[in-house]
């Protein structure tokens, strides 16, 4: 197998683990401590990985894309909405904080990027650009409004309640909704991935 496909996918399962984290972290910040009484504040895969997601997904785009495109998820991290002071707003601050944490991954890359280059430090500059791509495509994707991605929690805590049973439906079709997306969508992802990194880099 390719190394940098290897690198590919390492990079990836970490970025979607600390994210997971990052969903359980926020939670348990706001008074639930479900994922964390469920082991799921940890970094061990074991603990995170989805065969479809975090495998059979990744590799199908990856070669589908000709190595363009590579988009996974780990299992969701679960949360109990009534152990939160403001069900509503806390949901909106979990979802926030999974797209949040690979921006934060996407930004030391960056840094490690550009200070390599201003000190000659050798470092391989594309695997920290994997790393950069990767992260911001994660952080990117999540954050479009469409069930079951964070986008839609973060959108669905901002609108009025009288929405509540039009996203209920909608979550009926959230992994047929979230296919098409990933097969039609990754145009845009991509041109928004590249305006990114233009403005980080």
């Amino acid at each position: 197998m390719d190394i940098f496909l290897i690198f590919y996918l390492v990079i990836l399962l970490f970025s979607v683990i600390v994210h997971e984290v990052a969903h359980g972290l926020a939670a348990l910040s706001l008074g639930d401590t479900t994922a964390k009484d469920a082991g799921r504040l940890t970094l061990n895969p074991l603990k995170h990985l989805d065969f479809f997601g975090s495998f059979l997904l990744p590799f199908s785009l990856y070669f589908l894309s000709a190595g363009t495109f590579v988009f996974g998820w780990a299992k969701p991290v679960p949360f109990n909405p009534l152990n939160l002071k403001n069900p509503k707003k806390g949901a909106g601050l979990i979802a926030l904080a999974g797209p949040l944490s690979n921006f934060v991954l996407a930004l030391v890359a960056a840094l490690i990027l550009r200070l390599g280059n201003v000190f000659n430090l050798g470092l391989r500059a594309d695997f920290l650009e994997l790393a950069l791509v990767v992260n911001l495509s994660l952080m990117v994707v999540n954050l479009f409004p469409i069930p079951p991605l964070d986008g839609s929690k973060i959108l669905f805590a901002l609108l009025p309640q009288k929405w509540e049973h039009f996203y209920q439906e909608l979550e009926r079709f959230s992994l047929f909704l979230i296919l098409i997306f990933l097969f039609v969508g990754f145009r845009i992802v991509g041109f928004l991935v590249s305006l990114l990194i233009r403005l980080l880099t």
